[in-house]
């Protein structure tokens, strides 16, 4: 069996567009997950036959920053979308600059934190590069070192050809992006717009080699005979190369660093707001809740335990006092930033084990607010296991209980009519007596 398929994996959001009957075209199977088909031939099977289809998949920072909104709204009155979120910031792009990214989109991984210090983005097309560059492909094709010595003017910028810097001046000579591979196929080599989109398809990501190599053998003899040194023809096609592993189209990465532009904004400026979204949104990113409330919190934002009296579900803002002298001292220029004046109460999803319909049964049946350990369990009947979980929480401050104080009181419960487990009061809490 060595060598052989184990399993057959399913495409997490492909979906194939066709005008007649799928099952009269493609072979369709069952997959493991109830109520759902695949076909049995793979994306390049598709392709070659000319079956249209697209990927649709979800970014979960859309929800984060659609959420975000929501409590900007409620709490500051302001209604923002991502075309109305100020442009071109500069606090947002010296916290960029700073690395101090937790929890954004994109520019949250430690290899991109290292590269933001170096590269120190200060205008929109700059995130678009930070974007691309930290990628398998520009790395693998030495283009990251090139193009931060261009940029720092450590390193002279040089064209071959006026055709070539119309393509590369951006850039600095160094190309990041797909469509500056295709344009200097066209304008280098000499491909037709044809061949050049083909080049294009062989870049795909997720291949390991991306079949770029069969372009080789024309690409160089096309620079070759349009004028341009062996030597410099190699390194542009073993810098396209690169592209087979993970290259960026430009208008992905312009897309891409809208969210991280928007995220940072909110983070810079709204904290509080951002963090509860944040936490609503999980799982994404790199990063655990806990994470995420410590970076809260050394931005001045308030963070409230779990609450059985005032937590929901999931977490929301509260009315708290302006955090500047919160702010923990790496932070401290960016007193003048913040205007968070709002503390985040986390919610009961954030019990480990608790289940969302015991969450909400405690929401539903709390009224005025429980005044006991016991009056909780009567209310809800949600069993002893469950209680230890929100003892274990720390969720009974409001009672005035710590974790040890409340789980001897969800200890001392027993049976179902809520009588304490001390023998002698067993009567005293039967409804017949």
């Amino acid at each position: 069996l060595m060598g052989f398929p184990r399993h057959l994996g399913q495409h997490v959001g492909g979906f194939v567009i066709t005008r007649d009957r799928l099952d009269t075209i493609v072979p369709i199977m069952n997959a493991a997950m109830a109520d759902r088909t695949t076909i049995e031939w793979d994306k390049d099977d598709i392709d070659a036959l000319g079956i249209l289809k697209v990927d649709v998949l979800a970014l979960g920072m859309l929800s984060c920053i659609r959420r975000a909104f929501e409590l900007m709204h409620s709490h500051y009155g302001t209604d923002l979308t991502l075309a109305t979120v100020p442009s071109e910031d500069p606090r947002t792009y010296a916290m960029i600059q700073r690395a101090d990214t937790i929890g954004v989109f994109q520019i949250e991984s430690r290899a991109q934190m290292s590269m933001l210090p170096r590269l120190k983005p200060a205008k929109f097309y700059d995130l678009i590069i930070e974007v691309a560059i930290v990628r398998p492909g520009p790395i693998q094709g030495g283009m990251v070192h090139p193009y931060l010595k261009r940029r720092l003017g450590l390193e002279p910028v040089s064209y071959p050809s006026p055709e070539l810097e119309a393509v590369l001046k951006k850039t600095y000579g160094v190309p990041l992006f797909q469509e500056q591979a295709m344009k200097i196929a066209i304008v280098g080599a000499g491909f037709s717009p044809g061949a050049a989109d083909q080049l294009r398809r062989s870049m795909a990501t997720f291949k390991r080699t991306g079949g770029v190599g069969k372009f080789k053998t024309d690409f160089i003899d096309g620079m070759l005979n349009n004028g341009y040194q062996r030597d410099f023809a190699e390194a542009c096609f073993k810098q396209i190369e690169g592209f087979g592993s993970y290259g960026f189209p430009e208008s992905h990465a312009a897309s891409f660093a809208l969210l991280v532009y928007v995220s940072c904004w909110l983070k810079c400026h709204y904290p509080d707001a951002f963090a509860c979204a944040l936490l609503n949104s999980q799982p994404m990113g790199f990063y655990a809740p806990s994470q995420i409330v410590r970076d809260a919190e050394e931005h001045g934002v308030e963070v409230r335990n779990v609450d059985i009296n005032r937590s929901d579900l999931v977490s929301v803002l509260e009315p708290g006092t302006p955090g500047n002298d919160r702010i923990w001292r790496q932070h401290a220029d960016m007193r003048g930033d913040i205007q968070s004046t709002n503390a985040i109460r986390l919610g009961l999803g954030f019990v480990h084990g608790l289940k969302d319909d015991e969450a909400n049964l405690i929401v539903a049946r709390r009224g005025r607010g429980y005044d006991s350990v016991r009056d909780l369990w009567l209310r809800t009947g949600l069993p002893q296991a469950t209680l230890e979980k929100l003892a274990d929480a720390d969720a009974f401050g409001s009672l005035g209980l710590d974790r040890r104080v409340a789980r001897w009181a969800v200890g001392g419960l027993r049976g179902g009519d809520g009588a304490e487990n001390l023998p002698l009061f067993v009567a005293a809490g039967r409804p017949d007596q």
